[in-house]
């Protein structure tokens, strides 16, 4: 019973520690590398806000912007 409430009490704690574990520190000469178009998560910005816009103008009840119009395109 010791054993296990020890183990549940540290638990967070062991978690934590391997968590960090993952972090590392870029160097400047690395970070080009990093900085690349393919490495971004959107690797075409505006070409995606393009088509969010298209999509909300079209489907008013369902666009994630704030902005919301009718389907003709018009706000």
């Amino acid at each position: 019973m010791i054993k296990k409430a020890f183990s549940v009490k540290f638990l967070p704690f062991f978690m934590l520690v391997i968590s960090l574990n993952a972090c590392a520190i870029v160097q400047p000469w690395e970070r080009g590398d990093l900085a690349k178009p393919h490495m971004a998560l959107d690797p075409y910005p505006l070409q995606s806000a393009f088509q969010a816009h298209n999509y909300g103008s079209r489907e008013a009840g369902s666009s994630s912007s704030a902005a919301q119009g009718g389907g003709c395109g018009c706000y």
